[in-house]
């Protein structure tokens, strides 16, 4: 038994043993192992390019196997990888990830999915030799953790395997981005040095400036409530610029992802920013598709930043079915042929109106609305979704004595410190994602804070979800004056932007 490798996707990246059997028999060619359609076919194309090209198809009863046989497979770039075990039955070659569909021609053709998969492979694996169509070699050989090999056609795998003859065969291509990297604890990071929307430009808005910079570094669900013209937008769009730097894996996920969505995406030091519209379908939103699973702009956010703007203008559906995303990070996308998990660890931003014309806030403009208009528009949000919330903030009215006080190259060396302060303290997830068990590790308060927050659980009614968050931000706030624990003036700086989100 000969075998090569190859990978799947389904929920997550399965890597697949391609394997071949040749017994005495009847003359035939299977494949086992839940293979889908487009494996099934593969059979039909191998025979007739291999007979087409004159290579000897084996009067053998030939038997594919995918193993873990249990693990659905999809795809046709198994082609390639099955016409190899069938040419070179006879022949010893070390194992290499293969990947290619067949053209009948014997040519070795890519799949719009393929840029994708290599990229999972990558942030899955430290290191794999992988063998690609020629046609995507260079832009797959800039992939960090791989070691790629192009192929044209069936002619050029023999002589690869048979006279293994690799660095001939072999692409090597870096990108920029990877070589200026930085350390934190044996890991690499890519930091953001790119600020083509600056903070300096945001005059004011102090209280709101403080609370993006917890956001960014913690990744913070954060509301921005204030009129028209406020800023709210300003912050926004500007707040995945000084988020903590991203590891290679995060900058390979970000591009699997985006990948998947068949967008021409760049490597990056920037994390994600995605925008929908509030007229946006649930389908686009969360993912859909007719039968196979396509992802969403929750999905793609993954790593960034997610933001609704005019958040009460969204629907109901969609407003209430970010429950789930929001709390446990993940979203599965079911549809008749797939089921697929998608990562949503993003940070979430809402913006909006305090009423519908937008004056509530203002001294100088009157609001036009009734009490029952304000009352609508604000039951638009439900607790729930508010509970998910971790920071809330009433945006200032513009002032003409408003100055600029603080630019993004500031803001992101403040989080970068504060991001390798947790580094340091063994802490893997970024604030706002803690789980329980980690929560109780390092979510550590001293005896006035923990006084300070009974209090507040009893007069504010706090729910558990609610404390936890509360502690999270707490946390945050302790991480950017590099505080081992949480003191009370962290909680209380959590607590004055938690509180009004009940108002």
């Amino acid at each position: 038994m000969k075998k090569l490798k190859c990978v799947s996707f389904n929920d997550k990246l399965d890597i697949i043993d391609v394997e071949s059997t040749f017994t005495r028999g009847l003359p035939g060619f299977s494949i086992v192992g839940l293979p889908n359609s487009a494996i099934k076919e593969s059979t039909e194309r191998i025979k007739a390019t291999l007979m087409s090209k004159n290579f000897s198809f084996p009067a053998q009863k030939i038997t594919i196997n995918l193993s873990p046989s249990g693990i659905p497979k999809n795809g046709s770039h198994f082609d390639l990888a099955m016409a190899i075990l069938i040419l070179l039955q006879k022949e010893e070659f070390d194992e290499f990830f293969v990947f290619g569909e067949l053209g009948l021609d014997g040519s070795i053709k890519s799949t719009k999915e393929l840029f994708s998969l290599l990229l999972f492979l990558s942030a899955k694996l430290k290191k794999a030799r992988v063998i690609v169509p020629k046609q995507i070699a260079l832009k797959a050989s800039m992939i960090p953790n791989l070691e790629v090999f192009a192929l044209e056609n069936l002619d050029e795998a023999l002589i690869f395997f048979k006279e293994k003859q690799y660095e001939n065969f072999k692409f090597k291509n870096s990108h920029p981005l990877f070589e200026q990297f930085i350390e934190i604890n044996g890991e690499k990071y890519i930091k953001n040095i790119n600020f083509p929307y600056d903070f300096k430009e945001v005059k004011g808005q102090e209280n709101a400036k403080k609370a993006c910079l917890i956001a960014a570094l913690g990744m913070h669900n954060i509301l921005l409530e204030g009129s028209a013209g406020s800023g709210k937008s300003m912050c926004a769009k500007r707040l995945a610029y000084i988020m903590p730097p991203q590891s290679l894996s995060e900058v390979l996920a970000q591009n699997a992802y985006m990948s998947l969505s068949f967008n021409e995406c760049e490597f990056s030091s920037t994390r994600a920013f995605r925008n929908p519209h509030h007229t946006s379908t649930r389908a686009s939103i969360f993912g859909g598709g007719t039968r196979a699973a396509m992802i969403g702009e929750l999905a793609l956010a993954n790593g960034g930043v997610l933001f609704f703007d005019e958040f009460p203008h969204f629907s109901k559906n969609i407003i209430e079915s970010l429950r789930e995303p929001l709390e446990d990070n993940q979203i599965l996308v079911s549809r008749v042929n797939s089921k697929t998990r998608y990562e949503t660890k993003f940070l979430f931003i809402a913006a909006q109106n305090p009423c519908p014309c937008g004056n509530l806030f203002s001294k100088n403009l009157a609001c036009s609305c009734s009490e029952l208009a304000i009352k609508r528009y604000k039951n638009a949000i439900s607790a729930p979704i508010l509970d998910r919330i971790d920071l809330y903030v009433a945006m200032d009215e513009i002032s003409k004595d408003d100055k600029s006080t603080i630019n993004s190259t500031q803001m992101s060396q403040m989080v970068y410190e504060g991001f390798e302060f947790m580094k340091k303290r063994g802490q893997n997830e970024f604030n706002g994602k803690l789980n329980d068990e980690d929560l109780k590790r390092f979510c550590v308060l001293d005896e006035d804070a923990k006084d300070i927050l009974d209090k507040a659980i009893s007069r504010y009614k706090l729910s558990q979800r609610g404390i936890n968050k509360t502690l999270k931000v707490a946390r945050t706030c302790a991480d950017l004056q590099k505080e081992d624990i949480i003191n009370k003036t962290h909680l209380l700086t959590a607590l004055s932007y938690r509180i009004r989100a009940y108002v």
